[in-house]
């Protein structure tokens, strides 16, 4: 049986991964501190994208005695799969579990964090919706719980063409710093192509069970979105902060502000790190 191998050539065998419940190699990366660590922070990817455009911010949750980790999805960067298609949006759910049992058996008793941006942020929501009492708390950096109007065309047309794409994502609007969207555009390991109506589908699936589930939401979490959003509607995390009953809640708008805040004007990227670490902060164990 030949040795399998990332979508860039790339032996698994060369590169640290896991294998889902599907038998698919997800590529993983670890930020491990020089010490015990204090904590678990897994990082969840949006639509498209992959975890290396989340360095920054996972040095920084590092800095703090944190264990950081992150994968790439299915059909995402260095993983196996088709890419940005899949048949179910509970399989980001399942493998993100995976992961984080993983990771709790290595690192046993200590408190776990998520932190996602866009897709990542619905996963990151739906997953702590599966395991309420699990995570100590979860940060949504322009989480998609508003569908855009690309999901909603997806609705319209599924019936007809499936398999028909609905257009790219538009670059301009990931960021307002040039170098930040040239390096997006660049990046060999992001998908440049268009949207299938079937993952459409997907996500409308999983915004829909978010909705359904914000009567529920007990555990902490904090949102941070840009109102000159145009890939993920701030509409959603308001909804969700005001309709959440979650006793430790907190939204932090930023005004102009893009869709990747982490990669938005420099001075945004920084207070978005600062205010990540902070929170996460306040919330460890006094050691």
């Amino acid at each position: 049986m030949p040795e399998a191998k990332s979508p860039q050539g790339v032996p698994y065998s060369d590169l640290p991964h896991i294998v889902n419940a599907d038998g698919l190699h997800l590529f993983c990366r670890y930020w491990e501190p020089s010490g015990p660590p204090r904590a678990l922070v897994f990082v969840i990817h949006g639509a498209g994208e992959h975890v290396g455009p989340y360095d920054e911010v996972a040095q920084r949750l590092k800095e703090l005695q944190l264990l950081v980790f992150a994968h790439d999805h299915v059909g995402h960067g260095q993983s196996e799969g088709e890419r940005m298609n899949i048949k179910d949006f509970q399989i980001y759910v399942r493998d993100v579990l995976q992961h984080v049992d993983l990771m709790k058996n290595r690192h046993p008793g200590i408190p776990i964090f998520l932190v996602g941006h866009s897709m990542g942020g619905a996963i990151s929501i739906l997953t702590a919706c599966e395991r309420p009492s699990e995570f100590k708390g979860v940060v949504l950096i322009a989480p998609m719980v508003k569908p855009t109007l690309h999901v909603f065309m997806a609705k319209v047309v599924n019936h007809l063409m499936p398999s028909l794409t609905l257009g790219t994502i538009e670059s301009k609007w990931v960021s307002r710093d040039k170098k930040q969207v040239e390096a997006y555009d660049s990046d060999e390991l992001v998908y440049h192509g268009g949207m299938r109506v079937s993952f459409g589908i997907q996500l409308m699936g999983a915004v829909s069970r978010i909705e359904r589930e914000v009567p529920n939401m007990h555990w902490p979490f904090y949102l941070l979105h840009g109102d000159a959003d145009k890939l993920c509607d701030i509409r959603g995390s308001h909804m969700m902060y005001e309709g959440a009953p979650s006793s430790d809640k907190r939204l932090k708008v930023y005004e102009g502000g893009y869709h990747a805040l982490h990669h938005d004007l420099p001075e945004v990227a920084e207070n978005v790190l600062k205010e990540v670490s902070a929170w996460i902060s306040e919330r460890l164990p006094v050691s």
